[in-house]
């Protein structure tokens, strides 16, 4: 794919994005450790992730203390995306960000909602780097927010 400018690139990131369904969200625990954990994720055109969890998960307990995150994205392939961002708790509101942007990716993961300990996140990012590896020149494009 031939890219021409920022637009392209944004387009072969979100793009790359949206043909995941998991990601490794890095937290930070109250000793100031390290925490990693898969999740099933969506997300918007503005590269916001959305994933649950229960509240009673580290994730969670971490979040409520920290909300800096860092996140990776695929593996297969020799493509991956690293995220940093900041992890906002979705209220009852931001139902339809739940409902248009993660049920819709990952439908196994409503079942969950029904679960009274679940919670929802949103992740606004500051940094984005794509990198392909499958190439003599490696591919490394990298967005700042």
């Amino acid at each position: 794919m031939e890219k021409t400018g920022l637009m392209d690139e944004e387009s072969l990131v979100l793009e790359f994005i949206k043909q995941q369904k998991l990601a490794v969200v890095s937290t930070i625990n109250k000793n100031g450790k390290p925490q990693a954990a898969v999740v099933g994720f969506g997300q918007t055109d503005k590269f916001e992730l959305i994933f649950g969890t229960d509240n009673t998960s580290r994730k969670y307990s971490n979040l409520q203390n920290n909300p800096n995150v860092a996140v990776v994205i695929g593996w297969d392939n020799n493509i991956t995306v690293q995220l940093e961002g900041v992890a906002k708790e979705l209220r009852p509101e931001g139902l339809d960000l739940i409902r248009d942007n993660y049920w819709s990716k990952v439908p196994s993961a409503k079942k969950y909602d029904t679960n009274r300990s679940q919670r929802y996140f949103i992740i606004k990012p500051t940094w984005i780097r794509y990198c392909d590896l499958n190439q003599k020149f490696w591919e490394i494009i990298t967005l700042n927010f």
